[in-house]
């Protein structure tokens, strides 16, 4: 059988697979070990050589996901995710939007824009899309409607706030992007902050708009809120604002690594937390519990993804791609357009891990053979599965909002609200693509 066609079907499947919500982990690792077993059976004849196969097979299984367990910057997903939990029960996360809500409780959509400041705030902490819009959904929402906020303004701030967890540094998709390409994790963090603060400009821009049209659906609260307040709201939001600078900071001034910055933030939010009495015991073996299973879920997915490169590479399907591309004669805008059509498609069906992992052993030989950095690809990868977050009919977000509001939120009715944000959010994406200097002037920039 030709390499190329075990290629294609192996890619087919994977696709189909993922579709019909086979664990990306299963489905990635099963079909990679059944297409690389066939690749090494038919590798020297016609006839199908099953005992020949079986070693060689396990021996490219194991060393490949051996090496990428070992890796170094893998420790940091851990790391980061313990962050976010730890940061979470200590009430860390949640003092930006307490902040916010505060300083802008007499702007109109004023506590809509302060449950997207607390998804940034939260976002930069957690690095977790899926974690922000579920935590935040269940602070944000209730007071929302408390002050009688419409439920789809409440609900599609919420859930297209929490998709800032993609592209706001730490990210585990710039984690993974950024081992599965080989390219510097701190850069591509750095990468991410103006992106990041753009898409969060975009956000409180729509919500301004929204409320001057529809006042009705934002009323002003009537409470009367004194300075002190306000002075002690942001006083209070403090530890998330050092977190934030350890980061971005460290890693900017070559203080830190990322992984370095992860561990450093952990100590200080678990230091906080017992200091300030807001972490109890009980919390932090949640917080560990939750840290181990979302990493080892993330692990899993990752190892089968990079068995599951290791056979494309085999087939030379990734050739035969570029190969194609070179035939048909086509442009680099050409070659670009047809990958972000291609990943807005995909993001509306399928999880943005798996369409990343799926994808990258295609997309990343295109760009290098354009000459384009990988680092500025690596934000206009993940900017494209931000919008898939929120994107019809699975975006995943929303359904995450609509798990935790229930029956008062259905599914449609908050993405009519989400279809609001996503023109802002494909201008960014725009002016991400047409000006690659916002993506990279701090990675390539020094003090």
């Amino acid at each position: 059988m030709d390499p190329t066609t075990i290629g294609l079907v192996g890619f087919a499947v994977a696709l189909l697979l993922i579709a019909m919500r086979v664990p990306i982990g299963f489905a990635l690792a099963g079909l990679a070990m059944i297409c690389t077993y066939l690749f090494f059976g038919y590798r020297y004849s016609d006839t199908f050589q099953a005992g020949a196969a079986m070693r060689p097979t396990m021996s490219l299984i194991s060393n490949n996901v051996f090496e990428f367990l070992h890796s170094y910057p893998l420790s940091m997903v851990p790391l980061f995710i313990g962050l976010g939990h730890i940061a979470y029960h200590a009430e860390i996360t949640t003092k930006i939007y307490y902040a916010g809500r505060v300083w802008l409780s007499k702007v109109p959509g004023g506590l809509a824009m302060a449950s997207v400041m607390g998804c940034g705030g939260f976002s930069a902490i957690t690095g977790s899309s899926v974690a922000c819009a579920a935590a935040m959904g269940r602070i944000c929402i209730p007071e929302m409607r408390r002050y009688n906020y419409s439920i789809r303004l409440s609900t599609s701030t919420v859930a297209v706030g929490g998709t800032l967890g993609s592209l706001i540094p730490p990210s585990v998709l710039f984690i993974l992007y950024g081992l599965f390409t080989e390219q510097s994790v701190n850069k591509l963090f750095l990468a991410g902050v103006l992106p990041g603060l753009l898409s969060l400009a975009g956000m409180l821009l729509v919500i301004f708009v929204w409320t001057r049209r529809h006042p009705e659906q934002a009323p002003v609260p009537e409470e009367e809120i004194s300075d002190r307040d306000r002075w002690k709201a942001l006083l209070d939001a403090w530890p998330a604002l050092l977190l934030f600078l350890i980061i971005i900071g460290g890693i900017y001034g070559g203080i830190f690594t990322a992984t370095e910055a992860a561990a450093v933030c952990m100590t200080i939010a678990l230091a906080y937390g017992v200091v300030a009495r807001k972490l109890s015991w009980e919390n932090f073996v949640s917080a560990m519990k939750d840290t181990a299973l979302q990493s080892a879920s993330i692990f899993f997915i990752a190892a089968g993804a990079k068995m599951f490169v290791a056979f494309v590479s085999l087939t030379g399907l990734t050739r035969e791609v570029v190969a194609l591309t070179e035939f048909y004669q086509m442009s680099d805008w050409s070659i670009l357009l047809v990958i972000v059509v291609l990943y807005l498609i995909m993001g509306m069906f399928l999880d943005p891990l798996g369409i990343m992992l799926l994808t990258l052993p295609f997309v990343v030989p295109l760009v290098e053979g354009m000459g384009l950095d990988l680092i500025w690809f690596g934000v206009v990868v993940v900017k494209l599965l931000e919008i898939g977050l929120i994107t019809p009919p699975v975006g995943l977000n929303v359904f995450i909002i609509n798990s935790v509001v229930g029956a008062e939120a259905p599914v449609h009715k908050i993405f009519r609200g989400v279809i609001n944000f996503l023109a802002v959010d494909l201008l960014v994406f725009a002016l991400i693509v047409l000006f690659p200097a916002i993506s990279l002037l701090l990675p390539y920039s020094k003090w």
